[in-house]
């Protein structure tokens, strides 16, 4: 599968765009992604923010760190 040119905080952020009145329509064609790739997107972190999103990722960092030891 093709490696995405979005990072995760910038795809939280394209999501957000929705929240601010535009239309899937607006979003997808200003970022370059289809509908399905926006909408997969929903599924995955929709209704994050960016901090809750580095937050994650700082605990599986922390998880898999303990579960090396």
């Amino acid at each position: 599968m093709k490696q995405s040119n979005f990072t995760e905080v910038q795809i939280v952020k394209i999501l957000s765009e929705q929240n601010q009145g535009k239309t899937v329509n607006e979003i997808c064609r200003e970022h370059g992604i289809s509908q399905p790739t926006f909408y997969k997107w929903k599924s995955k972190y929709g209704g994050m923010e960016a901090h809750q999103l580095a937050q994650l990722k700082e605990l599986e960092k922390q998880l898999s760190q303990y579960k090396k030891l």
